[in-house]
């Protein structure tokens, strides 16, 4: 067998000792200590340099030609202390006298002792330089090498000039190729085997997290039932109270209106009266607003289809709030379009409720101009097939600046929290309009100018009661 076949196999054994020392790391020495698992690493190193001699080209019956410093190579790459690198040169010295000794053995072990040395200066060199790997490996396999061939050139029991025209020729490429070849495969194998562990560790760490999610969907499934729990228990005590509010609340009210307008009572006394019943009916609309807030909450509010004339809401906002305009010497102005159809289908009471939350809130913020409700009819646009008719209030007042008109339609939020202590109020009307409009298929809109006024506008499904024909639909 000449020195290229036995280089092969020695390639060949190299790396089926590297895949049997993985199978072993594998499936039983991975569970050892650092410390031990850095020992038996070692000693595989100079195991893999041993057998690559016992398998070595025997040039006489005492001199060796093999790939006994590819080990030494790969030690270069692999172990981050130089001193390891002079470890395993000695040890592969060392193990060279197992197999006979003689002159030759001995200058085996000197040669793996330098070249020991010079692996672990390389070591040095590849942490402290910032080249890519592929030079760092191209440098070491070369050097180490030549130094190879440099040392059996000056130390070996050989002629030099025989080592330098018979053996080096074959010997010193194919080391090199074989061993940038076992490099490669190594190197292949160290990322497939780094990426294995890097998908076992997003495995592992994608299962904690799904964990995790299933854990803390489990909590927020039961957080949101205990707050719809606790939603729905406040919406049936508000409801609940402020329906037994509103029994004793009206006889105070009936009271303080008959002693308000009672002959007998003295002039001071029916003040008293008047004013108990004037603030009792501020207060059963305060109660009236809760009760309506925790009914649209807990989804016990009830809308009623029936027709309604759509002539007779400009006459019911005429007559309720013609006398506060008058008191406050503001203009009131209610339009109607022409071609409206005579009647709809809808709730009544609720409309009447959203036009005067919204005419009362127009009033109440209004001190100069007018205040105006517009009824007209709006086409149907990109998002929607339906006809609305749109119920627009707008006034002169205080308007709403632009960064807290959102904030109006929350519940018990006005734009201000000084306009509660000025005005009073809950800051339920908008609130309620808005839950309203949309229990009746519509919604509610503003544009507002802060000191030039506000217009908000209910949009409400053009539901015609009547056919062509004349029969209620």
């Amino acid at each position: 067998m000449g020195i290229g076949n036995t280089f092969v196999l020695n390639l060949c054994l190299l790396i089926t000792v590297a895949y049997l020392a993985n199978i072993l790391y594998k499936y039983g020495l991975r569970k050892m200590s650092q410390n031990t698992l850095y020992v038996l690493s070692v000693l595989l190193m100079i195991l893999a340099g041993w057998i690559c001699m016992k398998f070595g080209f025997r040039f006489a019956d005492d001199v060796l030609y093999d790939l006994r410093v590819v080990p030494l190579i790969i030690a270069a790459f692999v172990y981050s202390s130089p001193l390891t690198m002079v470890l395993i040169g000695i040890g592969i010295g060392l193990a060279r006298l197992t197999l006979g000794y003689s002159e030759a053995a001995m200058v085996g072990l000197l040669n793996l002792t330098l070249l020991g040395f010079v692996c672990a200066g390389l070591n040095i060199w590849m942490r402290r330089t910032h080249h890519r790997f592929v030079v760092k490996g191209m440098v070491t396999i070369l050097v180490v090498n030549l130094v190879n061939s440099l040392n059996i050139t000056l130390f070996g029991v050989m002629p030099a000039q025989r080592y330098l025209f018979e053996v080096m020729p074959v010997a010193l490429p194919m080391s090199i190729v074989l061993s940038l070849l076992f490099a490669l495969i190594l190197r292949d194998f160290q990322l497939g085997a780094r990426q294995n562990l890097e998908l076992k560790y997003a495995n592992e760490l994608l299962r904690k997290q799904t964990d995790e999610l299933h854990k803390a969907k489990i909590g927020l499934e039961d957080r949101a039932k205990q707050l719809a729990q606790a939603s729905r228990y406040k919406s049936e005590f508000l409801a609940t109270m402020s329906h037994e509010l509103r029994t004793p609340l009206n006889s105070i009210i009936n009271l303080a209106e008959m002693i308000g307008e009672s002959d007998e009572a003295g002039e001071e006394i029916s003040e008293y009266g008047r004013i108990i019943h004037k603030s009792g009916h501020e207060l059963l609309q305060i109660i009236n607003d809760i009760l309506d807030l925790s009914k649209v909450e807990a989804g016990r509010l009830e809308i009623t289809a029936e027709e309604v004339v759509l002539a007779e809401l400009p006459v019911w906002m005429q007559a309720q709030f013609e006398r506060v305009a008058a008191q406050k010497n503001i203009e009131f102005k209610i339009t109607q379009e022409a071609g409206l159809p005579d009647s709809i289908i809808s709730d009544p009471q609720r409309i009447i409720q959203i036009l005067r939350n919204l005419l009362s809130n127009a009033f109440k913020f209004t001190h100069k101009g007018q205040v105006e409700l517009d009824i007209r009819k709006a086409p149907a646009d990109d998002t929607s097939e339906t006809e609305w008719i749109v119920f627009t209030v707008s006034d002169t007042g205080i308007g709403v600046a632009e960064d807290k008109q959102l904030a109006v339609f929350e519940a018990f939020q006005q734009a201000d929290g000084s306009i509660s202590r000025r005005y009073g109020g809950t800051g339920l009307g908008l609130s309620i309009s808005s839950n309203l409009a949309r229990l009746l298929g519509g919604h509610i809109c503003m544009t507002s100018k802060e000191g030039q006024g506000s217009a908000f506008s209910f949009y409400l499904p053009l539901k015609p009661a009547r056919e062509h024909n004349g029969e209620v639909s």
